[in-house]
């Protein structure tokens, strides 16, 4: 039975050792390398093409989403990949969305091994390869927003980190990826702005975040990855963290 090819990207090294070991024990699986940053597992990932990847959520040089993200056009085979992570606060859907499943740090030999018979389960079925619509948020999606002065704006969901209401001028603007925030005419409501995707939830009566981009919910304050990773505003209420609890959380 040919195995199926299986890399590590973690800087954390108790961790690799942990994983290596516990894979070794399973034949249906070969651990064909491992990677301490980002530079390198994207040349380890090129290199061996591998079935399943273990990708640590931080890296020295860069995160596991964004190595994803700038390796996307290159991704042209069949590939599952298992976020490997110690961060277990309310670990959300769109972490599902663009992987296979997560691991969580210590690693829990019961649940690696319910991932890989998943996987090995999941195999002989269709395996859709990585895409732009489950790599980067919002896919393709596009939607108009209108400015102030009545311009049209075509906006992807994707460039959208958040929203924040301005109470001085009673309107909503919109924070984009290496761009100025843009601000929405007045009168848009956030259960408007809510209904334009599923990825954009409100987290505050001033804060409406593009949950794909969340990292963690840490002392009630959402991180997000980059580019948005500096920005440490977001406040979470505790009207709207029950309701994402209830949402999101397993």
């Amino acid at each position: 039975m040919e195995k199926f090819k299986t890399i590590i990207v973690d800087d954390d090294e108790v961790s690799v050792e942990s994983l290596r070991f516990e894979l070794a024990k399973d034949p249906r699986f070969a651990l064909e390398g491992v990677a301490r940053n980002g530079n390198q597992g994207k040349k380890l990932i090129a290199r061996v093409q591998p079935d399943l990847l273990f990708l640590d959520v931080e890296l020295p040089d860069t995160t596991g989403m964004q190595l994803l993200q700038e390796m996307h056009d290159s991704l042209t085979w069949d590939l599952r990949v298992v976020f490997y992570t110690a961060y277990d606060k309310y670990m959300i859907e769109a972490i599902r969305q663009s992987a296979f499943d997560y691991l969580l740090k210590p690693l829990d030999e019961q649940e690696l091994k319910a991932i890989l018979d998943r996987f090995a389960a999941q195999a002989d079925g269709p395996r859709p390869s990585l895409s732009v619509a489950t790599l980067l948020p919002g896919g393709g999606q596009t939607f108009i927003v209108f400015t102030p002065t009545n311009d049209m704006r075509a906006l992807r969901s994707s460039e959208i980190g958040f929203f924040r209401y301005c109470s001085d001028r009673k309107q909503w603007e919109v924070f984009l990826s290496n761009q100025p925030p843009l601000a929405i005419r007045r009168g848009m409501t956030a259960e408007q702005i809510v209904q334009y995707s599923p990825s954009f939830v409100q987290i505050h009566q001033s804060y409406i975040i593009n949950i794909d981009y969340l990292m963690i919910i840490k002392d009630n304050k959402c991180l997000l990855y980059p580019p948005f990773n500096e920005v440490s505003e977001l406040l979470v209420s505790r009207k709207y963290k029950k309701q994402l609890q209830e949402r999101f959380c397993l």
